[in-house]
C-alpha cells in the first residue's frame, strides 16, 4: 500500500514538475515597455537614413553613428547588470560589385550582446533586428530613408528584449544583434553564420525580426493580435542520405527551424493566449528574403517573427504623396503596443529556451508492423525527464504529449506509428523544454 502511495505521489509530482508555469515569464511580459520602444524608434528614425552605404562619419546622421548608438545602448544596458553583456562589432569587408546592390566599397558592420550562459556558455539562442533602411531604390544612399517598421521596429524591440532579460541568469547564452546589410543582400547574417561557424558556436536557432508594429494591412484587415512565423521545411545542408530517409519515414515538414516554430507557437500559446501566431510554412514570403535565411543556409535553426499584416505602400518607398497616397516607412505608421507585443514573444521563448536544457542529439524510432510507436533517445546533461510528442501526420502543430521521466527509451503502445509523426524533447528542473527533436534514425 505505501508503495502504492510512493507512486501515486511520484506521478503527481511529476506532472506538476512538467505542466507548471514558470512565474518569472509572466514578469518578463510584465517588464517589456512599448514607451522604451517608441523612444528607440524614434531615436533610430532621427538619424535620417541608415543606408548600409550611407555616412559613416557624421554623429548624427547614417548607419554609422546609428550603430554606434546601438553599441552605446547595449554598453548602457550591460553597465546596469554588472558588466552582464559582452558587446561588441563583427564586420566583413564588401567590396564593389559582390551585388549589384554594392556600388562601392562598405563595411558591412553588426553589433553584438552577448548575455553569456552560466552552463552552457557556448549555447545560442539569438535574437536579431536589422539597422540598415532603404528608399525606393536599392541604391540610393543619401535620401531620407527613417525605416520606423523596416526594421527601427525590429531594432528596438532587439534592445527592448535585451533591457529585460539582462536582469536574469540563464544557463545557455542569448545573443542580441542589430545586423546590416539586409537590404543590400542579406550581408550582415552572412557574416555573423560564418562568424558562428568559424568560432564553433553551438546555435539553437535565431528569431529574426523584421518589421514587428504594422497592425493596418494593405488589404484592409487591422489586427495587433495576429503575427506570423515564417520557417523552412527541412534544412539545405541535408544529405543525399537523410533526404532517401526522408521519403520513406516522413518529415517533410519536420526539420529544425520548423521545430523552433513550433516552439514559439506553444510558448506564445501558453503565456499570451490573447496572441494568434500563424505558423507559414515556406522559408520566407513570396519571392522575398530575411536574415534568418543565411543561417539556414548554414545548417542553423532559423525562423522569422513579424507582423501578419504588411502594408506595401510604407515599405521601400520614397517619402510622397501620390494619387492620394502618403507613400513612406514613417514613424506615425508603428503601432509601440503591437511592437511591444512581438517584442515579449521573442523574450519568454529566449528565456525558455536558455532556461531549458539541450534537446537530445539523437532520437530513434520503431515499431513497424506493430501496434506501438517505439522511442530512444540520448539522454542530455541537466535535464529531470523527457516528453514524447506526436500529432497526426497532417497537423502543423504537436497536438499529443507523454512526459515519461528520466528515461531514454519508451514505448506508446495501442498507437500505430503509420497514423503519426513522433518526437522527443528534454525537460529541465523548472519545467521548461528544449524544442522537439524529430527522430534522425530507425531502428527495428
Amino acid at each position: 500500500m505505501k508503495q502504492s502511495i510512493a507512486f501515486i505521489f511520484l506521478i503527481f509530482s511529476l506532472s506538476i514538475l512538467t505542466a507548471q508555469d514558470d512565474t518569472r515569464i509572466y514578469d518578463i511580459i510584465n517588464a517589456v515597455s512599448a514607451e522604451r520602444i517608441e523612444k528607440d524608434v524614434t531615436t533610430l528614425v532621427n538619424f535620417g537614413t541608415r543606408h548600409t552605404l550611407s555616412d559613416t562619419t557624421s554623429q548624427t546622421r547614417g548607419i554609422g553613428a546609428a550603430r554606434r548608438w546601438i553599441k552605446s545602448e547595449f554598453e548602457n544596458i550591460s553597465s546596469d547588470c554588472n558588466d552582464c553583456l559582452e558587446v561588441f562589432y563583427q564586420k566583413d569587408l564588401i567590396k564593389k560589385g559582390e551585388g549589384a546592390r554594392i556600388v562601392k566599397d562598405v563595411w558591412v558592420v553588426n553589433v553584438v550582446a552577448i548575455k553569456r550562459g552560466t552552463k552552457y556558455p557556448n549555447r545560442f539562442i539569438i535574437m536579431s533586428g536589422d539597422i540598415d533602411s532603404r528608399v525606393s531604390d536599392p541604391n540610393n544612399f543619401t535620401s531620407d530613408s527613417p525605416g520606423a517598421n523596416d526594421n527601427a521596429s525590429g531594432m528596438a524591440g532587439t534592445l527592448e528584449a535585451a533591457r529585460v532579460l539582462s536582469q536574469y541568469s540563464f544557463e545557455s547564452s542569448i545573443i542580441f544583434v542589430g545586423l546590416s546589410g539586409e537590404e543590400q543582400g542579406l550581408y550582415g547574417g552572412r557574416g555573423l553564420a560564418a562568424h558562428a561557424k568559424q568560432n564553433n558556436w553551438d546555435i539553437v536557432g535565431i528569431f529574426n525580426n523584421d518589421m514587428i508594429g504594422n497592425i493596418t494591412g494593405v488589404d484592409g484587415v487591422v489586427s495587433n493580435r495576429d503575427f506570423r512565423i515564417f520557417s523552412e521545411p527541412v534544412p539545405p545542408t541535408e544529405t543525399e542520405e537523410e533526404r532517401r530517409a526522408r521519403r520513406f519515414y516522413g518529415g517533410e515538414v519536420d526539420g529544425i527551424s520548423r521545430q523552433l516554430a513550433r516552439y514559439v507557437y506553444k510558448t506564445t500559446k501558453t503565456y499570451m493566449p490573447e496572441m494568434n501566431p500563424m505558423l507559414i510554412y515556406r522559408l520566407d514570403r513570396f519571392g522575398r528574403g530575411g536574415h534568418h535565411r543565411p543561417f539556414n543556409d548554414a545548417g542553423f535553426a532559423g525562423i522569422r517573427i513579424m507582423e501578419a499584416h504588411e502594408n506595401y505602400t510604407q515599405q521601400h518607398q520614397d517619402i510622397r504623396l501620390e494619387d492620394g497616397i502618403a507613400y513612406g516607412d514613417v514613424l506615425k505608421h508603428v503601432n509601440f503596443g503591437y511592437a511591444k507585443k512581438l517584442t515579449t514573444v521573442n523574450a519568454i521563448n529566449l528565456a525558455s529556451i536558455a532556461w531549458a536544457p539541450p534537446a537530445p542529439t539523437t532520437v530513434e524510432i520503431g515499431g513497424i508492423v506493430e501496434p506501438a510507436a517505439k522511442l530512444k533517445w540520448s539522454k542530455v546533461d541537466g535535464a529531470v525527464g523527457y516528453k514524447i510528442y506526436w500529432r497526426d501526420t497532417t497537423s502543423p502543430t504537436w497536438d499529443n504529449h507523454r512526459y515519461v521521466g528520466d528515461i531514454n527509451e519508451y514505448t506508446l503502445t495501442g498507437i500505430v506509428i503509420d497514423n503519426f509523426f513522433f518526437g522527443v524533447a528534454a525537460v529541465g528542473k523548472d519545467g521548461h523544454e528544449s524544442p522537439v527533436v524529430f527522430p534522425n534514425k530507425v531502428f527495428r
